[in-house]
């Protein structure tokens, strides 16, 4: 059973190409009729399936249009053309704390970040002695987020998003989050997802984790697939690339 279904993506952002150093100077030139705009496509005709319970690794080199995939896919950004079906719910975790109120509290942030996550009050009630032992910030819940630092933000919203088991989870880079230890709690987790059934979009610069936590890999290249199927195979043709 198809749990994401990518037919045909395209993303395009249109690009000023004239050199145009200030707000003023681009209103005048375009006015003029003098701003010359050319299309970049971030990803161009990405078509391919995931079954069910499938942890897929997407690797290529910066700027190969992974992210914008990963975007597209949880709905945060819409393509040019083709379309994105999927059958389940949907947990990003992409900008982590990105739906964080630095003016609020660490706990009041759990109840704001889990409802834009889609969770009810009383889920949130009930993992929350988990979510804060998890995230190893339990001195610091009734501190203003903005008195974090980057990596505890990090923490705190990993922990919030990993909570529950989605059907299908999408993940770019979250595993380099915190100190060592953390980082090793982050990727046991991920694993716990993953055995549960769930299926997983995963982007990473890492090969070797690539390899170890999923079974199939998709290439990507200056936004144009490469090549889907098994880890290994797309891995080793990835790196016999460079």
């Amino acid at each position: 059973m198809s749990m994401v279904e990518i037919n045909g993506v395209s993303v395009a952002y249109t690009m000023a190409s004239d050199r145009i150093s200030s707000l003023k100077e681009f209103v005048i030139s375009k006015l003029k009729g003098n701003v010359k705009e050319e299309l970049f496509w971030a990803l161009k005709g990405v078509s391919f399936s995931v079954e069910k319970g499938d942890v897929i690794g997407i690797v290529g080199h910066n700027g190969a249009g992974k992210s914008t995939l990963l975007k597209v896919v949880s709905g945060i950004q819409k393509p040019t053309e083709g379309s994105v079906h999927l059958e389940g719910r949907v947990v990003p975790m992409l900008e982590l704390g990105a739906g964080f109120d630095f003016d609020l509290t660490g706990r009041e942030n759990v109840y704001l970040n889990g409802a834009v996550l889609g969770y009810s009050k009383e889920f949130l009630d009930e993992k929350y002695n988990e979510i804060v032992e998890f995230s190893e910030l339990d001195r610091f819940m009734e501190t203003a987020v903005r008195n974090y630092s980057s990596g505890m933000i990090a923490r705190l919203a990993f922990s919030i998003a990993s909570m529950v088991e989605p059907e299908i989870l999408i993940v770019d880079e979250v595993l380099s989050v915190g100190d060592e230890s953390f980082q090793a709690k982050s990727r046991q987790r991920m694993m716990h997802l993953m055995s549960g059934g769930t299926t997983v979009l995963f982007v990473s610069h890492s090969i070797p984790q690539v390899r170890e936590i999923c079974n199939k890999a998709v290439w990507l290249d200056h936004g144009t697939l490469q090549m889907c199927g098994e880890v290994n195979e797309v891995c080793d043709a990835y790196q016999a690339s460079h």
